[in-house]
Formats: structure tokens, C-alpha cells, sequence
């Protein structure tokens, strides 16, 4: 909020204004307002493998983050010249792996990588788009560098956060969105929509029937799959609703059998198919990958999708990003040391109390070690694991995330965060102005993830 230090920047004037003229109980009761909204809404959420598996609230801080119109512009433009170059990738992967034979991308990344589906081999997709809904993490390290943190193109999830924080905003701040021009991101399931049946398969007579598969209600996620199928019209099923009937995905009803045409699925590669992936599959349907295969059924995002966020394959995105579109990056990766290769391996070995390593696969903020803050035993252990899997990680510099205003305990303190901003591709791109802004609430901490006790804000861009 302000920047150098030399004053509020201006996207935050009338924030910081507001901030002024409260008083901290009167905040404290306004955050104890909004968490009852939550648990009224059931937007809760469950930590797999804690000893507590009871569903928690994720924190919510009632203070937004702020992006100027002009910052917006910037970032998404590089967000959509990122997602365009993402989806030629993938094409090129399964197809003719030109990228590969150009030698920007090393081939034994590719095929012996776990997130690569050899099975999508010469599929046609679609449109040729393989993610549909892609979230990018990004992160700021001053007032104008924003960098790419990670790409997420397989189930990025978070998007009901996004939506239920603007309402719950709107509703118990409509003063304050009065002083400020605020983009809306109430349209995101209405442009999901467009998206999927924009990829509906070919020869369709009528409105294409969507459904979005869901692992169940004890999924973490559940919330969101059945608040997005409501929002959307669409039908939520589980794998033991659906089967392939006359040539077809069919879902059972009382009246019948229906055909599915978009299956919006959110459960992992594996467990699509039992008769291809994993045997022991019970989420999924068996025979649905050979009507995929045969353009009877689209699925959203597309098997294999998950090669394209491989964090071993981050580190080449400048290149693919050249590669396919002619033009250097918008934005920026974070600079990253690739563990497969040598000289990289030794420069982290020799620095790690210095670097935040992660796993190639790892996410919700698992399997990483954040060297500033961890014990001498802990950066031992994570040296034992580079050095008997060096393939299995990535590290980067420790970066001086930005700072936000936040409601804490102790009354409005600085806490960091980053941006996950939500983009569709399908006839076009559609992108919602904003994201979902993921919060640490511990004092110094960089994780931001709500498995690791991480808080959401509300994401205002500012209209011109």
C-alpha cells in the first residue's frame, strides 16, 4: 500500500482513507461477521493427512488487495501470451514434438516425465486446446515486478473463493466499493460456460449437455465442484452416475439415459479411465477415454495436460514461450535451478539455507523447503533427498514478496501474498479481471497456501 515507503500508492488512496476512519473492534467484529457468512455458505475445506479432519474455513482478510487498471493491462496481456504459447506446447508435445527436435526442450523430460500421457499421442482435440481453466501464480517483488510463479494447467481449483470474497465484500462494504471503480468477476461462470461448450464436439444438434465430475463430497474441493455446477446449470456427477452406453457417455437418470457432450472433470489423470490408467480406479468410467479418443465426448482440462506445469519444465517457458509466438515474455519467470542438471545441483547444494527448494509434482505447498526459516536438521534432510533424486526438484531464490495490509490478531499488519488469476481458452480467451489473492497470515511467512494455514483476499482491479 505504500510502495517505498513515501506515501500511499495511489490504486489504494481511498483504502487507505477507509482505514483511516475505522476502528479496530469495529474491523474485528466485521471479520467475525464474515466468517459466520462462510460457515452459513459451507465454503469449507479439509487438509488430507491431517490428525484434524474436521472441514475448515479458509481465513478470510476483509482488507482487499488493490491492482491498478494499468498493472492489469501488463499482466494480462502476459497472462494471455503465456496461456496461447501453454496450449501450442502441449499441441506440439503430442503431435509432432517439433520443440524437442529444435533441441529448446531436452526429450528426456519429456517422456520419461510422470505428468506425460503417451496415451494422447496424435489425439485430436478440440480446438486444439488441451487446458481450458489455467490459474497462474504470480508474485510481485517491488511496485512493478510481477513474476510468474507457477503455472497450474491440469484442475487449478480456488475460483469459488474468488467469487463467494466479492460477495461477501459487496455485501458488507458497500461504501467503500462506492468510492472505487472495481471491475466485476461475477461473470466468471457465465464465461465458463461459453468456454465449454465452445469445445463441444463437432456435428451436435442442440445445446451441448455439461457435466462436472467430482471425486465426491469428501474431496477437499467438493465446495467449489458443486458450487460451479450450480452457478453454471450444469450437472454434477461421480464416475458411478456415468457410463458409456451405445457408443456414448451416458449419464443414468430416473427418466433414462443422457448423453454427456463436455466433461468437466476434476479428478487426476489416473482415474479417468480404469480400462487405461489405473485398474483400481473407482472415480472414473471405464471406456470414457476411447470415446474421448474418437471426439464423442470432450474432456476439460485434457488428459496430459499436466506436462505443460511440470516445475522441471518451467524453467524452459521463456524458451517455449519464444518459441511458439516469435516474442520474448511479457512476464518473467523466477529464476529457477533445473536439480537434473549438474552445475545447478552443486550451486544449490552449496546454498540452500539461501533457496526455497520444491518438488517437480509437489503443490499445496508440500514437499518444499523454505531455507531462511528452516532448521539446520530439516535443510540436512532435504540435502540427503537432493542427492539420492536430484530429477525430483527445483529450487529458486527466497524473493521479497510484496506486502498487503491485513487484519491479523494483533490489529492491520503487513503479510505477503500472491495472485492467482483465472483464465479460460476456448474460442477465445476470457479472462476475469482480478483472480484470487492467497495470503500468508503468519508474520514472515512466504507460504501462502491454505493447507499450510494461508488466508484469501479479495482482488480489486480499478477501472479507468
Amino acid at each position: 500500500m505504500y510502495g517505498s515507503g513515501e506515501g500511499v500508492r495511489p490504486p489504494y488512496h481511498a483504502v487507505a482513507e477507509w482505514l483511516g476512519t475505522q476502528a479496530l473492534g469495529d474491523l474485528r467484529q466485521k471479520l467475525a461477521d464474515a466468517e459466520t457468512m462462510f460457515r452459513r455458505t459451507g465454503i469449507t475445506f479439509a487438509v488430507y493427512g491431517s490428525e484434524d479432519t474436521s472441514e475448515r474455513l479458509i481465513p478470510f482478510d476483509i482488507i482487499p488487495r488493490i491492482i491498478s487498471a494499468a498493472e492489469w493491462r501488463k499482466l494480462a496481456a502476459g497472462i494471455e501470451q503465456r496461456v496461447r504459447a501453454l496450449n501450442a506446447f502441449m499441441f506440439d508435445i503430442y503431435h509432432r514434438q517439433e520443440i524437442i527436435r529444435a533441441g529448446k526442450v531436452p526429450e528426456e523430460l519429456i517422456v520419461s516425465n510422470s505428468a506425460f500421457v503417451p496415451e494422447m499421442m496424435g489425439v485430436s482435440v478440440p480446438l486444439g486446446i488441451y487446458s481450458h481453466i489455467i490459474g497462474i501464480d504470480i508474485v510481485r517483488t517491488g511496485e512493478s515486478d510481477f513474476f510468474v510463479l507457477e503455472d497450474n494447467t491440469r484442475t487449478p481449483s480456488g475460483v469459488s473463493y474468488m467469487l463467494e470474497n466479492r460477495e461477501t465484500m459487496m455485501h458488507m462494504f458497500p461504501d467503500l466499493f462506492a468510492r472505487n471503480r472495481v471491475a466485476p468477476v461475477e461473470n466468471y461462470p457465465e464465461n465458463l460456460l461459453k468456454t465449454l461448450e465452445s469445445v463441444a464436439p463437432t456435428g451436435l444438434k442442440g445445446e451441448p449437455t455439461i457435466a462436472l465430475l467430482t471425486p465426491g463430497q469428501f474431496n477437499s474441493a467438493y465446495y467449489e465442484h458443486s458450487f460451479l455446477a450450480d452457478q453454471m446449470g450444469a450437472e454434477l456427477v461421480e464416475g458411478r452416475d456415468l457410463a458409456v452406453i451405445d457408443g456414448y457417455l451416458q449419464m443414468k437418470t430416473t427418466q433414462g439415459p443422457r448423453r454427456i457432450d463436455v466433461l468437466y472433470r476434476r479428478i487426476d489423470d489416473d482415474f479417468l479411465d480404469p480400462l487405461v490408467f489405473r485398474s483400481d480406479s473407482v472415480l472414473g468410467v471405464p471406456g470414457l477415454f476411447d470415446l474421448y479418443r474418437a471426439g464423442r465426448v470432450t474432456i476439460v482440462n485434457a488428459p496430459g495436460g499436466g506436462i505443460a506445469d511440470d516445475k522441471a519444465i518451467y524453467s524452459y517457458i521463456p524458451e517455449i514461450i519464444k518459441f511458439y509466438t516469435g516474442r520474448a515474455p511479457i512476464l518473467q519467470n523466477v529464476p529457477t535451478y533445473n536439480c537434473r542438471k549438474a552445475d545447478d545441483l552443486k550451486y544449490v547444494l552449496e546454498h540452500l539455507p539461501e533457496l526455497v527448494v520444491k518438488e517437480v509434482h509437489g503443490s499445496g505447498g508440500y514437499g518444499m523447503l523454505v531455507g531462511p526459516t528452516a532448521s539446520s536438521s530439516e535443510i540436512e534432510v532435504f540435502r540427503a533427498k537432493l542427492m539420492a533424486n536430484p530429477s525430483n526438484y527445483i529450487a529458486q531464490p527466497t524473493l521479497a514478496l510484496s506486502t498487503s495490509p491485513t487484519m491479523v490478531e494483533a490489529g492491520v499488519a503487513p503479510r505477503h501474498l500472491d495472485l492467482r488469476p483465472f483464465v479460460l481458452v476456448g474460442d477465445e480467451v476470457r479472462m476475469t479481471a482480478g483472480g484470487l489473492t492467497r495470503v500468508a497470515m503468519r508474520a514472515g511467512s512466504l507460504v501462502v497456501n491454505s493447507s499450510q494455514g494461508g488466508g484469501t483476499k479479495d482482488t480489486w482491479v480499478l477501472q479507468d
